[in-house]
């Protein structure tokens, strides 16, 4: 107000000394009210100037104030925060300078707000794309594309929890790379590979002075087939090693190498049979001892070539071995003519040991199924040879005498008696494992060239005739009119020796041609079973009513 009366004062002033000019001049009134009236519209003119002005910087001002808040809403929706500090500006606000005031402060702290935000995630996203390009270096993550609009903590964790996957997958790829390294190194170790050599020659990805760093998926298809490739070498190579080390204990069993020679190889034999896996020494399989191992396996079979003939005969008598202790009759006459005509040249010998091979083979597999039938065969003719020992004993007139030694011959034909009790059980329990053996092989089994039933059929029916022969002439004695026992020679007196008794060898049905090496065993045993035999003695026993074992008791309590 002040200054406004000043105005007043001074325009007064002015006023004043421009009719004391005017009076001077002698202006006319009129001239005078249009001079006042020019003055005066100048003077609205100005002020109207300055109040557009002011006007103007007042809509600047609001603009502002609007702008500055609409640009925080921005911010806030941008960035995904609610505008608080706007509210409470507008409530506290008075002109608008002091709220254009009050809203820059926050307008500056939320642009700064942003920008960080766009910084992280320009950070996180610069991560994400190197991760990337370390998994795909063919594609193209030189650009960083940012969401201006979206720019929230919800999706900043997104992106976040991405990095944080493709580091989890970044660390397991690396934790591959280092076991794919790790197995590759263990084959080149194993295969007699330099692993330097084989990383130089670029096949394996990126090699750094700290390790291998390249866990793109390229480098690990590259490592992964490596190993694969490796891995076929290495099976391949097993199975070459294998079958050289099946050929040296071929060799070294044909030949009998002595055991020192053998312990030069003895940690090659122990892999014949190991899996892929266990072999891990190192060079265990590579090139030199491989052909290290064909090397050895080459003499021997020089060396082989120059024993054929001692190798031919020592399998042959392998075969007729095994033969023998299972009785399996085989017409040989040819074989051995091949056999011999192999060693002098006429045929391949290598042959000849195969065949021989695969008839060992063969005839242990039989010996093993014939295995519990041959032993109760052989109990069988134990105790068919004990009834043969008794029956002798029986035709001996002698056998009380009072001589040294006559009490145990006493003891065993008692126990022989027992023994031969058991026959019958035996023969049957033989035919029936006989019976299902047959069944199950579909096919005879042979004793020595004669069917095993047949002999058992045989021996059972010359039992029933040799026990019908004693009935007969007991009952011809007792209707003679000899019903009480001869008188025996008086227990003590001389003995006499046991008559000879001719033992008659019956040929079976079929031709059959017997092994020199059985002969006395079998020749025993159809002494023992041909019907023949009770007739075939220089003289006949005498036949008592009285039982042998009953003689014995009387005998030994005489």
């Amino acid at each position: 107000m002040d200054q406004i009366s000043q105005m007043e004062t001074a325009c007064g002033s002015l006023l004043y000394e421009l009719k004391i000019i005017w009076d001077e001049i002698g202006e006319s009134d009129t001239e005078r009210d249009k001079v006042l009236l020019e003055l005066e519209q100048e003077c609205l003119n100005i002020y109207r100037r300055k109040v557009d002005q002011v006007n103007q910087y007042r809509a600047q001002l609001q603009k502002e104030v609007a702008d500055a808040e609409a640009e925080i809403v921005a911010i806030c929706s941008v960035i995904g925060e609610p505008p608080v500090l706007v509210q409470k500006s507008n409530q506290s606000a008075g002109s608008l300078k002091e709220e254009l005031g009050l809203i820059s402060p926050f307008l500056e702290e939320m642009q700064r707000k942003k920008e960080n935000r766009r910084n992280q995630f320009i950070d996180i996203m610069q991560q994400i794309q190197i991760i990337l390009h370390e998994f795909r270096p063919t594609d193209d993550f030189s650009k960083v594309d940012i969401d201006e609009s979206d720019l929230s903590t919800r999706k900043l964790e997104d992106l976040y929890g991405k990095l944080q996957l493709l580091e989890r997958e970044k660390a397991d790829r690396l934790k591959q790379v280092t076991s794919h390294l790790s197995s590759l190194n263990s084959l080149c170790s194993v295969l007699g590979i330099d692993f330097e050599n084989l990383a130089q020659e670029g096949s394996l990805g990126q090699y750094e002075d700290e390790g291998y760093k390249n866990v793109s998926d390229a480098a690990i298809q590259k490592l992964a087939s490596e190993i694969q490739r490796l891995r076929e070498v290495k099976i391949k190579r097993i199975e070459k090693l294998q079958d050289l080390v099946t050929s040296m204990l071929e060799l070294w069993n044909l030949m009998d190498t002595p055991l020192e020679e053998q312990q030069i190889f003895q940690n090659i034999t122990c892999n014949i049979a190991a899996s892929e896996h266990e072999i891990v020494d190192p060079n265990a399989l590579s090139v030199d001892f491989i052909k290290n191992i064909e090397s050895e396996v080459m003499r021997l079979e020089k060396l082989k070539a120059s024993k054929m003939k001692d190798l031919v005969l020592k399998k042959k008598n392998e075969l007729d071995e095994i033969l023998m202790r299972a009785h399996i009759f085989v017409d040989a006459d040819d074989e051995n003519e091949s056999r011999f005509e192999a060693v002098e040249g006429t045929t391949e010998p290598s042959l000849i040991l195969e065949q021989l091979e695969y008839q060992i083979s063969a005839s242990k597999e039989e010996e093993f199924s014939r295995k519990e039938i041959l032993e109760k065969m052989e109990k069988w003719i134990a105790a068919c040879e004990e009834e043969f020992w008794l029956e002798e004993y029986n035709r001996d007139e002698n056998r009380y005498s009072a001589v040294k030694g006559a009490h145990l011959t006493l003891k065993r034909a008692e126990k022989a008696r027992a023994i031969v009790s058991k026959i019958p059980a035996m023969v049957d329990t033989l035919a029936a494992k006989t019976t299902m053996w047959e069944k199950e092989r579909g096919t005879d089994f042979a004793y020595d060239g004669v069917r095993l039933l047949s002999i058992l059929e045989e021996y059972t029916s010359v039992r029933k005739e040799k026990e019908l022969e004693r009935k007969r002439l007991r009952e011809q004695k007792r209707l003679q009119g000899q019903l009480v026992p001869e008188q025996e020679t008086p227990f003590g007196s001389k003995p006499g020796p046991l008559k000879n008794v001719k033992k008659v060898t019956r040929t079976f049905s079929g031709s059959h041609r017997r092994k020199p090496s059985l002969g006395a065993r079998i020749d025993s045993l159809h002494s023992i079973i041909s019907p023949r035999l009770a007739r075939k003695v220089d003289e006949e026993p005498t036949i008592s009513i009285v039982s042998d074992e009953q003689q014995d008791i009387n005998a030994v309590e005489d």
